[in-house]
Formats: structure tokens, C-alpha cells, sequence
């Protein structure tokens, strides 16, 4: 058993997440970073482009969470379940069937697109020049999805194995290089052809090209306890099963979670373009937390499927409740600052009154609730190293059964306003994470187990 696994089933947990989480989390901040830096390049573009971005924000969001959330759980999972057990030929043709099945996703998500993004994206509300833009933009992203799929996959290969700080290293690093390509692709800085709000996603391919090549080369490496070899390259049912067990319904929670923002996007939509701007900003900003628990949340999976591989429940719930509060600490700091001092911030990102007064709204309503989702996600990531994912689905589905059918009662029958979308958001991520929590406190991992 290699020194990283050992680290995992013996050292305390409230220290040993802590250094497991740091790299992941100061990554995943940075990409957040990124992402605001990327809204704020599409801002000097106007609030046309700001609302088509926000139209597509929904299935960028769904790419990098199946690819990154459900997938990379399920693979760090099996992956860090079979090197718990000493089992390091298991991994190692875990690998290539992880490389699979994201060819099989990215080739998936672009053939729906095809079939039925432009009719989505107008259905959301799109229209003339937003409409384009909006369609332009996914385009390109799906069209290279496999690269996408590709740097959330390998990357939880390396973390399910215990390295965290690699594919933290590497995000940094191409996400350094995205913001200058961004600046450059967006809006034409340093001598680059201007594209608009594509070049976006133009920035995005490139950067992750690059993160999938290095991830290749390292492992291909002697430095890894289980490498990508040619001579494992033999598929199986059983081990396709052994990803798919968590993989699927893991893959409940972005595909609901997508579901619920498309809703509320079409709810806010209905107010007009500025609303949706504004709600877009806020959703966006949004992203300054969800980073920071996958950060936290991908070191739980890890851990805690070690731990469940050497048959260790009790210290998995421990790293499990600890991991959840200090997720919740985090997010309910980052939500209360965000709604005390809304125009410290809105002003870098619009300077219409209508979007920044609907952002504002947004922020004021949802950010206090942000506890409940810092709990649930990163709980989330934890049942999938337990691979326990009943009660997290579960979940995931009352969250999207609240937050869309409130929103929509508020809405056409009650005659509420916009805020009444906010609070239907904010009372279903309370159910969310509650219910996560309480379940493995009564036990859902050993019941599971």
C-alpha cells in the first residue's frame, strides 16, 4: 500500500482534510476567478452579450459537472476504493475505462446539442442577436468537449490516487493562461482576433488542451502508483459497473441542478433581458463558493472511499461530518459577505440599474442559504466515495421539485415577482443539504456498506 493511501485510513481527520482540501480549493478559487474575470471581458461587450451568456451558462455548467462532479467522483471513488484495497491492477484499468466512457460523454452531449440546443436556448428566452451568440458560444464548447471531459476525468484519476496537488497545480496554471486568452479572444487585447463572447470558449478549449496533455505525460510517468499502461487496456463489464454504480446516479445532481437553473432562467427570463442579465451575474458570482466545496469535496471522495475500501465506516462518517461543516463554514462566510456589501462588487459587472438592482435581490436572498448548499455538495461528493448515493439523490431531486414548481406557482398562479424565484431557490438548497446531512448521520453509509 503506497504512503498517500496509508496517510488516508490513519491520520487525523480534521488535519488531514485540511491539506488534502487546501490545493484543490486554492485551485478551484482561482478557476472561479476566471470565470468572474471571463463575465467581466463579456460586460464591456454589453448586457445583450451579458444575457446570452447567462442563456448558456446552464449547459456549460452541466458539462463541467457531469465530467467533473458525477463522473470524476465516481472515478476518484473507484479508483481510491481499489487502492484502499491494495488492489493497484484494478486502477490501473480504471484508467482507460474512465478515458472511455468521457469519449462516449463528450460525443453524447454534442449530438443532443445538435438535435435540440438552438430550440432550447430560444425556448429559454433567446432571441435575434442574444440567440446567436448564445448558440455560437456553446458551439464551440461542445464541439471540443472531449477535451472538457476529458481534463475533469484524468484530473480525478491523479485525485482518487491522492495526489491533490498536481491537478491543483495544473488548474492554476491553465487557468492563469484562459484569463489571458480570454482578454485576448474576447475583446481583441494584445493583438488577438476579437471574437466576442465565443472566444470565450475558444480560451476555455485551449486552456484544457493544454491540462490534458501534461496530465497524459504524468501518467504515463513512474511517478504514479497506478500508470496508464498499454498492455491494460482491456475493458470489462465489471469494471464499466464499478464507475457507473456511482457514476449514475451521482450524474441525478448536475442533471437536476442544470434543470433547476434552466427553470429559473426561463422564470427570470419572462421579467426581460436586464432581469436576466442580472440573474446571470448572480449565478455566475455564485461560482466564488461552488469551487471552494468541490475543492473540499473532491478530497472527501478520496478519503472517504479509501477508507470504505479497507472496510473503515466509522472514520469515513467522521471525515464525512467534519468535511461537510467545514463546507458549510466556508459557504455561509462567502454568501453572508457577498449580500452585506452587494455594491462593492455588482458595479464591476453591469452599471444598469435594472440588472444590478435584480442581482442585489438575488444575492441578498439566496447568499444566507449558502450553508445548506456548502453541506449538501460537498456531503454529496463524500457519499460517492462511499458509494451511497440514495439519499443524495434524493436530494437533489427535492431541491429541483421546490425550486422549480415554487418558482412557477409564484409566478403564474400566485402573480408573485421576481423575488419569489429567489426564495423558492433558497428554501429548496435548505432541504438539500439537510437532508443529506441527517441521512448519514443515521447512518445511510453503513446501511449502504
Amino acid at each position: 500500500m503506497d504512503n498517500r493511501t496509508q496517510e488516508f485510513l490513519t491520520q487525523p481527520p480534521v488535519p488531514l482534510l485540511i491539506r488534502m482540501s487546501a490545493p484543490n480549493t486554492i485551485a478551484f478559487f482561482i478557476q472561479a476567478i476566471v470565470v468572474l474575470t471571463e463575465v467581466w471581458f463579456i460586460s464591456k461587450l454589453g448586457t445583450k452579450s451579458l444575457a446570452a451568456v447567462a442563456l448558456a451558462f446552464p449547459l456549460l455548467m452541466l458539462t463541467q459537472t457531469m465530467s467533473g462532479g458525477a463522473l470524476g467522483g465516481a472515478i476518484s471513488s473507484a479508483i481510491a476504493r481499489s487502492m484502499g484495497a491494495n488492489d493497484i491492477d484494478k486502477a490501473e484499468k480504471l484508467i482507460w475505462h474512465s478515458i472511455v466512457i468521457s469519449l462516449c460523454g463528450a460525443v453524447t452531449f454534442l449530438i443532443l446539442f445538435l438535435l435540440f440546443g438552438h430550440n432550447l436556448l430560444y425556448l429559454l428566452g433567446g432571441r435575434d442577436e442574444i440567440l446567436q451568440e448564445s448558440y455560437a458560444y456553446c458551439s464551440i464548447l461542445f464541439f471540443g468537449g472531449l477535451l472538457l471531459w476529458l481534463s475533469g476525468s484524468l484530473s480525478a484519476v491523479l485525485r482518487g490516487m491522492g495526489n491533490m496537488r498536481f491537478p491543483a497545480t495544473l488548474m492554476i496554471v491553465s487557468s492563469l493562461l484562459q484569463v489571458v486568452l480570454s482578454g485576448g479572444f474576447i475583446l481583441g487585447w494584445y493583438g488577438f482576433p476579437k471574437f466576442g463572447v465565443s472566444g470565450a470558449a475558444i480560451a476555455t478549449l485551449i486552456s484544457s488542451s493544454l491540462m490534458v496533455s501534461i496530465i497524459f505525460l504524468k501518467l504515463f510517468s513512474k511517478s504514479v502508483p497506478a500508470r496508464l499502461k498499454r498492455n491494460q487496456f482491456i475493458l470489462s463489464k465489471k469494471l464499466f459497473s464499478n464507475i457507473f454504480e456511482v457514476a449514475i446516479p451521482a450524474s441525478a445532481s448536475p442533471l437536476l441542478t442544470v434543470g433547476t437553473i434552466l427553470v429559473l432562467t426561463g422564470l427570470v427570463g419572462t421579467f426581460g433581458t436586464e432581469a436576466l442579465a442580472g440573474f446571470g451575474i448572480g449565478s455566475r458570482v455564485e461560482f466564488l463558493m461552488i469551487p471552494l466545496i468541490f475543492g473540499i469535496g473532491t478530497a472527501m471522495t478520496s478519503i472517504v472511499g479509501a477508507n470504505i475500501g479497507a472496510n473503515n465506516i466509522e472514520r469515513a462518517e467522521t471525515v464525512g461530518i467534519y468535511g461537510g461543516s467545514l463546507a458549510g463554514i466556508v459557504s455561509v462566510f462567502i454568501g453572508l459577505t457577498l449580500a452585506l456589501f452587494p455594491d462593492l462588487w455588482i458595479q464591476y459587472f453591469t452599471d444598469d440599474p435594472k440588472a444590478s438592482a435584480v442581482t442585489t435581490m438575488y444575492i441578498q436572498l439566496v447568499g444566507p442559504f449558502y450553508v445548506f448548499q456548502g453541506i449538501g455538495l460537498s456531503l454529496y461528493f463524500a457519499s460517492q466515495g462511499a458509494n451511497a448515493m440514495k439519499w443524495p439523490t434524493i436530494a437533489t431531486i427535492a431541491r429541483f421539485l421546490i425550486a422549480s414548481i415554487g418558482g412557477s406557482i409564484a409566478i403564474y398562479w400566485l402573480g408573485l415577482g421576481i423575488e419569489s424565484i429567489f426564495l423558492s431557490s433558497s428554501i429548496a438548497m435548505m432541504v438539500f443539504g439537510l437532508t443529506i446531512f441527517i441521512s448519514i448521520k443515521r447512518g445511510a453509509w453503513r446501511k449502504n456498506s
